[in-house]
């Protein structure tokens, strides 16, 4: 029965109907695909993927990036990050800047971070500045511990580290005030 009634009711209305729901079903998916509810490009903002330099590179210079940073190669230079993890496999020669610090491979050079976690694998030569700091045992360091509120800052930072050796020259000044009074 509900054949024939469509049947006895008139094609081109029918026909024409549907097309005039298939266009209300697109005429509203393109007004919210079009609108600034757009998931995609809001998703990969709020958390976009870190970038991996894989076991095989080797960088010889500079490394910026205001994201994440995973190292499993080689690079000799500097690295500026929000979160960088020194992998098993890498090795860093140069000054780490980051908020978060991950290492477990090998860094030669002055670490700076507002967390620092060295795990039992890292092996770290240089002067580590930070606000917290984790070292698991079995973690290998040689250098200097400094905790500082803003380690990230270099103006700051610089003064800081320098007092020691301003002392240095201090007391090879002072000493030869002392010898020739």
């Amino acid at each position: 029965m509900f054949s024939k009634s469509k049947i006895h009711e008139p094609g081109p209305k029918a026909d024409g109907d549907k097309p005039k729901s298939a266009e209300s079903a697109t005429a509203p998916s393109r007004p919210t695909s079009s609108s600034s509810d757009y998931t995609p490009s809001s998703a990969p903002r709020s958390k976009p993927a870190p970038s991996v330099l894989s076991s095989d590179l080797t960088i010889t210079g500079n490394v910026k990036t205001t994201g994440d940073i995973q190292i499993e190669g080689t690079v000799e230079g500097d690295i500026r990050a929000h979160l960088l993890t020194v992998g098993e496999s890498a090795t860093i020669k140069g000054e780490i800047m980051a908020d978060d610090v991950v290492v477990n491979g090998r860094v030669v050079g002055r670490v700076r971070g507002l967390k620092v976690r060295l795990t039992s694998t890292a092996r770290v030569e240089g002067d580590i500045i930070h606000k917290t700091i984790a070292i698991e045992s079995g973690a290998h360091f040689e250098g200097s511990v400094q905790r500082q509120d803003d380690p990230l800052q270099t103006g700051q930072g610089t003064p800081k580290l320098a007092p020691p050796a301003s002392e240095a020259a201090a007391a090879a000044a002072a000493p030869t005030g002392s010898e020739q009074k």
